[in-house]
């Protein structure tokens, strides 16, 4: 999330209303906007890469290509 200074007077008054809300004050509210912000973003990340891991094919052991190579036919 944008730092307090970057937001427009519409998104300050937004997240002061969200605030108010909460029952916090406006800058503990956007430190723990941020704090969620990155937490979502490494879970994500930890998920994307468990993805990828889990697409890749196992690579096949000595004794599984010599069963790949037995089923085929011969040359």
């Amino acid at each position: 999330m944008a730092k307090q200074q970057e937001l427009t007077a519409g998104q300050r008054a937004y997240e002061a209303k969200r605030a108010q809300k909460a029952g916090v004050s406006l800058e503990k509210w956007l430190a723990d906007k941020d704090k969620r912000v990155k937490a979502e973003a490494v879970a994500e990340a930890k998920e994307a890469a468990a993805a990828a891991k889990a697409a890749q094919p196992e690579k096949k052991g000595w004794f599984g290509r010599l069963l790949d190579k037995a089923h085929q036919p011969l040359k």
